[in-house]
């Protein structure tokens, strides 16, 4: 079974930027499809995008699209959460997610991890300051 951590996380001035990262052991990081949820206080987990290990396949939630940018390591067995132009409302708890790509039927892969149906890490605090 897969094992997460997230790093990365602290307290910023709105329009700065922070790089998250996702470290996964226990298994070969090739076939996996990742996924960056957050969680802000008094609201739903929701899912902010995702990458597929395999060929670098990105999808991302309209809400970080074009502040945001996912990308992979496997050979560091690392995904990272680009997060520029950051805006109090994003701040929140970041937790990354992981479940095998392979065989799944939809395009991109990585939508898998979006379900939520994976291994999950204990989450970064990300603060967000006006």
């Amino acid at each position: 079974e897969v094992q997460l951590v997230e790093s990365g996380g602290g307290l910023v001035q709105a329009g700065e930027s922070l790089r998250l990262s996702c470290a996964a052991s226990g298994v070969t990081f090739d076939d996996y499809a990742i996924g960056w949820f957050r969680q802000g206080p008094g609201k739903e987990r929701e899912g902010i995008g995702c990458i597929c290990t395999t060929d670098g396949i990105t999808y991302y939630d309209d809400s970080v699209k074009g502040r945001f940018t996912i990308s992979a390591n496997n050979a560091k067995n690392t995904v990272y959460l680009e997060m520029n132009s950051l805006k109090p409302e994003d701040s929140a708890v970041y937790y990354c997610t992981a479940v095998t790509s392979s065989g799944v039927p939809v395009e991109p892969k990585c939508l898998a991890a979006m379900t939520g149906y994976g291994s999950w890490g204990q989450g970064t605090q990300v603060t967000v300051s006006s």
